[in-house]
């Protein structure tokens, strides 16, 4: 019987090699899970050797369900091929490059085996045997032709009907279910700031705080194309109805970190390309620039706002978001090494030709960031900024977080122009506990009007703990706790009364992330508001939020 195998070998090796190397090909259009380039497969040949023990093979072990299979092919033919660190890689795919070094291996010891037999290569008892084995397993072989023909079929509808060879589309839809809650809503910061019962009882306070129970979403769409393997191009769809509570609550410091409203029309508000140059990762923004979108915020567990922090200034440090919204450019030289460096220039009314717009006339942000990371605990960073603001787009200096006066610190319509600093720290100690935390510092400078040649000192904080799989494997359990931007100095005075907030406000969070499946994430939250807008004399004010995500 050897001896008429290894005929049959002789007679029909083109055909078992087409038939197999068929095989592996649908194989592995159904997996897309190997190699993939041509070099990698012949350097995956090319390192091929040959064993004449089984025992030279490392990773195999007498009680392997195979382990008699190989010591048969090894020991009596010679015929199978390891790799040169003396493993066989048993539980991998097989690539047709290693199909075809194989099966060359096996063939070459034929060709030995014929050319030093001495006697028939085959009997009519083999031929009998060959026969009723045919006989025996012609189901099987019918069932295995079937299914091969079954996946080319699939195959190739597929390939006739995908969506893009080059592009992938990502879902993302939020039902929000959220309510404010409190007895009156927050009296502004600048209004507060001059009244002149400031210390008496009777000072100034909000009106009612008549806020409703609402029921909204938001829905992305994103188009990631690849070209090279290496670069992509997005361009995102948004649509949504959430109405920011800042409208009933008085104050910015209860907006959620995924509010917006479109009245859900759908609008393409993000189109970027990344692409490798050297040791960076470039990105190019046409609109819809966002710092906290191309670089490392340092909060993993809440930057998201999706499936992040429920509160706008809970998500990261208020650093991130200067200069949001238009064109930019981004560079991160060496991402994934112990030190990093990322640099931007943003212009958010970079599409604008208009007097005080475009590129370089209008307002910009100049950012810079040195992060290190010594391990896969923890992760620090420092951070500037350089922004310029003029009313041409609208002074809002800290992205509508903290106070109403720490987003415009001098008089209506002045040019403004700061120096930020930042640090942002991460600590992750075991795999189910994530501490980390930011601190900032700016100074605001007018640069027109009678505020003109003026600064404001602005300073913030804020700490934030993640506990994973708490409750149940996947879910994290969630608190925020700081103090958002805040004026705590000022060169700027009216009617002979210093421009900054005299009290301090605190922001605290707690959220519960519930993995329903990898594709549905449930947020039930809270967010307590002290001495909103940093004044003690407005009362708490409470924002209860049910966040429900679709990712597909």
């Amino acid at each position: 019987m050897t001896k008429l195998f290894w005929n049959v070998l002789k007679v029909s090796p083109v055909v078992l090699a087409a038939t197999f190397l068929t095989a592996n090909s649908t194989l592995a259009a159904e997996t897309n899970e190997q190699v993939t380039t041509v070099a990698q497969l012949s350097q995956e040949s090319n390192n091929i050797g040959q064993v004449t023990s089984v025992s030279q093979f490392s990773d195999v072990q007498p009680t392997d369900w195979a382990f008699q299979a190989l010591q048969s092919l090894v020991e009596r033919y010679g015929c199978i091929a390891g790799y040169p660190n003396g493993t066989f890689r048993g539980n991998r795919a097989l690539t047709r490059y290693e199909f075809a070094a194989g099966l060359n291996a096996c063939l070459d010891r034929v060709n030995e085996l014929i050319a030093t037999a001495s006697a028939d290569l085959a009997s009519k008892e083999d031929l009998a045997t060959l026969q009723r084995l045919q006989e025996e397993f012609s189901a099987e072989l019918a069932t295995l032709r079937g299914r091969v023909d079954a996946l080319e079929a699939r195959t190739s509808e597929l390939e006739a009907n995908q969506f893009s060879t080059t592009t992938k589309l990502r879902g993302e839809a939020i039902f929000s279910l959220s309510d404010a809650f409190g007895d009156r809503a927050a009296l502004g910061s600048r209004s507060s700031i001059n009244d002149p019962n400031r210390n008496n009882s009777n000072r100034l306070r909000g009106g009612d705080l008549n806020s409703n129970t609402t029921f909204s979403d938001r829905v992305r769409l994103n188009l990631e194309s690849s070209f090279t393997g290496s670069d992509k191009l997005q361009v995102r769809l948004n649509a949504g109805n959430i109405t920011p509570n800042s409208t009933v609550t008085g104050t910015n410091q209860t907006r959620l970190g995924f509010d917006g409203n479109t009245d859900n029309s759908i609008s393409v508000d993000k189109v970027n390309y990344a692409f490798n140059l050297g040791p960076a990762r470039v990105k190019v923004d046409a609109t819809g620039a966002e710092l906290y979108e191309n670089i490392n915020v340092f909060n993993p567990d809440f930057a998201s706002s999706a499936r992040g922090a429920l509160s706008r200034y809970g998500r990261f440090s208020p650093i991130y978001r200067q200069g949001s919204g238009g064109a930019g450019l981004t560079l991160d030289f060496n991402p994934n090494g112990p030190f990093s460096l990322s640099a931007a220039y943003l212009a958010p009314r970079g599409n604008e030709p208009a007097d005080r717009n475009g590129i370089f006339d209008g307002s910009s942000t100049i950012f810079g960031q040195l992060a290190f990371k010594p391990n896969k605990a923890l992760n620090l960073g420092l951070s500037y900024a350089y922004t310029y603001q003029n009313s041409a787009s609208g002074i809002n200096l800290f992205g509508s977080t903290g106070s109403d006066l720490v987003n415009r610190p001098f008089a209506s319509g002045a040019a403004t122009s700061a120096n930020n600093y930042g640090f942002q720290a991460s600590f992750q100690p075991s795999s189910k506990l994530t501490v980390g935390g930011w601190a900032g510092y700016s100074v605001a400078t007018s640069e027109s009007g009678a505020s003109k040649g003026k600064n404001a000192d602005v300073f913030y904080w804020a700490a934030t703990l993640g506990l994973k799989d708490f409750g149940a494997e996947g879910n994290v359990l969630g608190l925020i706790f700081g103090q958002p931007p805040k004026v705590t100095g000022s060169e700027y005075r009216v009617a002979g009364v210093e421009q900054k907030d005299k009290d301090e406000s605190y922001h605290l969070e707690a959220l519960y992330k519930v993995k329903v499946s990898d594709n549905i994430l449930v947020t039930p939250g809270l967010l307590v508001i002290f001495n909103p807008e940093h004044n003690d004399n407005n009362d708490t004010i409470y924002v209860g939020t049910l966040r429900t995500t679709f990712t597909f």
